[in-house]
Formats: structure tokens, C-alpha cells, sequence
């Protein structure tokens, strides 16, 4: 599913992306602790990977970034007035019960794009993602890489300042995972903020330009990827890179 999260459509060319801080950002539930308090900021060029075990806080993180959750304390800010232009790509991609061009015509039509103009982005974005013979056929009868290459696809139409990635290619096969990899690189060389959540140290290796390394719902590192990879500094870290299980 492509979550959009964009106060307006300005399809221009991307400056800079925006810098992303969490000032001692926490989230309870039932009066449980699940994250934080956090304190971090991404102003570097990225892209940016959310790592560790399970249940260490990743989803919920990129949540209370995109602005789909609220902190219990703490303030989520950005480096701009306002809010940047974003988009969220899911683990599963939840698709509309339509076409996979109408997919994207819609989510641009809810961001007051003139109906010319988004048949036209939608057909290039189609392109871009190499998913033009599937554009009149149904989103949900599409495989599983198709249907993320489409979330992806909708995602690059609206041109977001900054793309978060929910463990984008967990349930997908190699030439999928492959596809997906260059899409996200794409969009960092767009200009893009990517802010992407994976368990797979061999993609952090391949993507990362920095790493922030989560567990038990702390932010234990936040360093370059070659400083994370190589020398690693918390005890958590070191065992998750090792192979080990962090708790």
C-alpha cells in the first residue's frame, strides 16, 4: 500500500531534501512503552535504513515519521515549514479494487491534479516501472513484485520530498527484490529523503548511506553504513551484525 501523506502537488523539480528530527520522541499503547524516547535528526544525503530485530520499533518509527501516528511525548520536526511533500510504501501493498493505471489516476486525483495531467504522469510513471502492458489490467491480479513496483510507481507520480519503505521487498523473489533496489535508488538520485526499514544486512549494504539500528525500542546508533557495518559501537549492534539474536 502507498500511504500519501502531501499537504500539495507541486511536481517541479526537488531541491534538497528536507531534514527529519525526533526530539525525545516517545509512543505508549495501554500505557506500555513501545518506542522511545528517541532523539535523532537525518539531514544527510541517504539513503537513510532502519535496522534491527523484531519487534525493535522500525514500523512504528517510520509511522510516527510519516505522520500516521502522533507521539505520546515528543515532537516530530522538519527542517521546513510545514510538512514535506511524502509518500509511504508498505510491506503488502494494499491496491483499489481498479485497473493499475486507475490506481494511480486516483491518488492523483485526491492530490487536486488536473484530470490531463495525471492521465500523463500516470502513463509515465507506468513506464518508468516497466508496468505499461499491465495497465489496464486489474492491480490485485498482479504478482507480488508487480504490485510494489506499482505502489512504487504511484509513489514516483507524486513526486515526494521524502519516501519512507516498510520493508519493501520482504515477500518478494530475487529479479523482484532486484527491481524494487533500483527504484529506490532512483529515487534518491531524484532528490528523494528515503527512509526504509529492512532486516536484510546484505540490502543495508548495498543501500545505506546511513544506518539508525533499533532494539527493545531504542534508537541504539545512528552512523554512516561503513562505520555501522565495519565497527559497530553498542552491544546490540554488534551482536545483530554478527548474525546473532538481539533482544
Amino acid at each position: 500500500m502507498t500511504s500519501l501523506h502531501t499537504p500539495c502537488l507541486d511536481t517541479s523539480v526537488l531541491l534538497t531534501p528536507p531534514a527529519l528530527s525526533f526530539h525525545g520522541v516517545s509512543f505508549s499503547h495501554d500505557e506500555k512503552l513501545l518506542l522511545g524516547p528517541c532523539s535523532f535528526t537525518l539531514d544527510g544525503i541517504g539513503p537513510t535504513l532502519v535496522m534491527g530485530p523484531n519487534g525493535a520499533g522500525k514500523s512504528l518509527l517510520l509511522r510516527l515519521a510519516h505522520g500516521l501516528l502522533s507521539p505520546t511525548q515528543g515532537r516530530v520536526v522538519w527542517s521546513n515549514e510545514g510538512a514535506p511533500r511524502q509518500a509511504m510504501v508498505f510491506q503488502q501493498p494494499v491496491l483499489l479494487r481498479r485497473s493499475a493505471l486507475a490506481n494511480l489516476t486516483h491518488a492523483l486525483a485526491v492530490n487536486n491534479v488536473s484530470r490531463g495531467q495525471r492521465v500523463k504522469l500516470a502513463h509515465e510513471a507506468l513506464d518508468r516501472f516497466g508496468l505499461s502492458a499491465c495497465r489496464h489490467t486489474p492491480a490485485r491480479v498482479l504478482s507480488g513484485g508487480q504490485q510494489q513496483r506499482l505502489a512504487l510507481a504511484r509513489a514516483w507520480a507524486l513526486s515526494p520530498q521524502v519516501l519512507f519503505l516498510d520493508e519493501p521487498t520482504s515477500a518478494l523473489d530475487p529479479a523482484a527484490i532486484k527491481a524494487v533496489e533500483a527504484a529506490v535508488l532512483d529515487f534518491h538520485l531524484r532528490g528523494t529523503r528515503i527512509v526504509m526499514t529492512t532486516h536484510d544486512l546484505h540490502q543495508a549494504r548495498r543501500l545505506a548511506g546511513d544506518v539508525l539500528f533499533l532494539s527493545g525500542g531504542k534508537v541504539r546508533e545512528h552512523t554512516p553504513a561503513q562505520a555501522f557495518f565495519n565497527s559497530p559501537v553498542s552491544r546490540e549492534a554488534q551482536a545483530f551484525v554478527a548474525g546473532e539474536l538481539v533482544e
